[in-house]
């Protein structure tokens, strides 16, 4: 008899997302198990009762999911999660904490598929604002896009220090093109869209972030994106089902959140499944889920 697909998901928060228990469970694994209020200090050990307990077969059918609501502490997971490991006793590892990396992949793949089919370009030298910025969807998208040749600036609704801190951690973690910018203001907030090529909005449900009158004069923007699907959109003009869709007024079209959803979706299913059907053991962060997400786009 097969041995049952097992996932186990750990968490440093107090519970677990319901959202990615199912979409675990309707990928194809047979049991999904929690794990809330895990340290980075308590993974090793979480790891090493997984892989030893099945043998080397057993373990091509587990998996561990990493989740929470901060993108650093879930990547410093997987790296415990992957230092813990004793070949053969070796299983796969996908983090999403907040469903942040499926989320700003599928964005960042929407609007890199508008630039291409709307505009005859790529996000290579583009200038991407991100508003939200203190958020980890936010962080995410600003990572992946600059990976994809973009210049990235994560803005902040408080002041600069704290995305100039989540700035600070991109530079010298991945290397890439990420500023930050204070977004206090409207002022601010207009200002950083006249020079926006890209904008994606990736603050708080149901809030209103930028206005059609801010983005009147953005001349050169080409693509606004907005994860929000609880109105008023973050991005006045862009419906949650638009999907390159023109903006009123601009010259730029715009990607609503259930369009950026859907692709999110796809792409969360469709690492659950690599991590099932795959032989060796896959270490799956957002890098993975943007190479995925943008194969979804197309």
């Amino acid at each position: 008899m097969a041995h049952p697909r097992i996932l186990h998901m750990i968490t440093p928060l107090k519970h677990m997302s319901p959202f990615d228990v199912n979409m675990a469970l309707d990928a194809g694994f047979d049991a999904a198990i929690p794990y809330t209020n895990v340290t980075v200090e308590d993974v090793a050990g979480l790891v090493q009762d997984a892989i030893f307990s099945r043998g080397p077969e057993g373990v091509k059918r587990t998996g561990v999911f990493i989740g929470g609501k901060r993108a650093m502490e879930a990547l410093d997971m997987m790296d415990r999660a992957k230092k813990a490991m004793v070949p053969p006793f070796e299983i796969s590892v996908f983090a999403d904490p907040a469903g942040s990396f499926t989320t700003a992949a599928a964005m960042v793949a929407c609007a890199k598929e508008a630039l291409k089919d709307k505009f005859s370009t790529t996000l290579k030298g583009k200038r991407v604002v991100v508003f939200g910025g203190t958020g980890v969807v936010a962080f995410a998208s600003a990572v992946i896009a600059a990976t994809d040749g973009a210049s990235s600036i994560l803005v902040g609704y408080d002041g600069p220090e704290r995305v100039r801190r989540l700035a600070d951690e991109a530079r010298a973690r991945f290397g890439v093109d990420v500023s930050y910018a204070d977004g206090s203001t409207e002022e601010q907030k207009s200002a950083l869209a006249r020079e926006a090529d890209i904008i994606f909005s990736a603050g708080p449900a149901g809030r209103r972030l930028l206005t059609l009158d801010q983005m009147k004069n953005a001349k050169q923007l080409l693509v606004a994106a907005d994860v929000n699907a609880v109105p008023p959109s973050g991005v006045e003009g862009v419906g949650v089902n638009d999907h390159a869709t023109p903006i009123p007024g601009t010259t730029a079209v715009g990607i609503g959140a259930l369009a950026v959803g859907n692709i999110k979706y796809r792409t969360e299913s469709g690492l659950f499944k690599q991590m099932i059907e795959s032989e060796k053991p896959l270490y799956l962060d957002f890098r993975d889920a943007y190479a995925l997400a943008q194969k979804l786009a197309a």
